[in-house]
């Protein structure tokens, strides 16, 4: 079930980008929602063989529920091209959603793996994500983005994402790299942010919303979901 659902969801993005390069449309958007139901099956499968393992694991609703935000937080941040009128509130649920999902993330990875005895590899990286954020706020003017009344929302999802990619890699470090849950979260945690480094350029920025722009970031970002939620497939294992 697995490998028939990520063959699926490979193909049903395909069919996504090619879409969405055509014309941002309520077609399209309902192809991502598609999409991004599938990574959700993804984390439930696992969920399921955890369970059924006798592994029940406290990560899983944590995870399940942030994939959750994501197909929110994807299915509004498409309506935005849909009706251009409604463009900011549907930009700021996104942000919204999206934060909920990395918090979400955050509070299993540290519920499930906090480090017993050694509590700087679960607290520290919070102050390099911080610093993340906010020299990314700074370079908006080298780097030709313009945030404008987003630059807040921006500044604080910043030092969420970063948080969730430094915490992840921290935590895989502490246990050896020996935990493939944590391994898949780290690398996911990773795309994911470099989806939004692409992403924020073609919101905040001009002349980057090339096809070959918009295929890298759903590209990046749909292995980061599923690579999220294969992080469930690999506590049954």
């Amino acid at each position: 079930m697995y490998p028939l659902l990520l063959g699926i969801g490979l193909i049903a993005l395909c069919v996504y980008i090619r879409e969405k390069i055509r014309a941002c449309s309520l077609k399209a958007a309902l192809i991502k929602s598609f999409v991004s139901l599938l990574f959700i099956a993804v984390g439930v499968l696992g969920a399921y063989r955890a369970a059924a393992a006798g592994r029940a694991d406290i990560l899983c609703p944590f995870v399940l529920l942030g994939l959750v935000m994501g197909l929110l937080g994807d299915v509004w941040l498409d309506l935005k091209y849909v009706f251009p009128e409604k463009d900011v509130p549907f930009t700021y649920a996104g942000f919204c959603v999206f934060g909920i999902g990395h918090m979400l993330y955050l509070a299993g990875m540290l519920l499930r793996f906090w480090p017993a005895g050694r509590p700087m590899y679960a607290l520290l990286p919070f102050l390099p994500a911080a610093l993340l954020s906010a020299g990314n706020a700074l370079l908006e003017k080298p780097m030709r983005l313009r945030y404008g009344e987003f630059k807040p929302v921006v500044i604080a999802y910043g030092f969420l994402l970063f948080s969730t990619v430094l915490v992840s890699g921290s935590l895989a470090l502490a246990n050896g790299w020996q935990v493939p849950a944590l391994n898949l979260l780290f690398i996911g945690g990773i795309l994911f942010a470099l989806s939004d480094l692409i992403l924020s350029g073609t919101y905040f920025g001009t002349g980057r919303d090339r096809p070959i722009d918009i295929a890298l970031n759903y590209i990046t970002y749909y292995a980061a979901q599923f690579l999220i939620a294969s992080a469930l497939v690999a506590l049954a294992c």
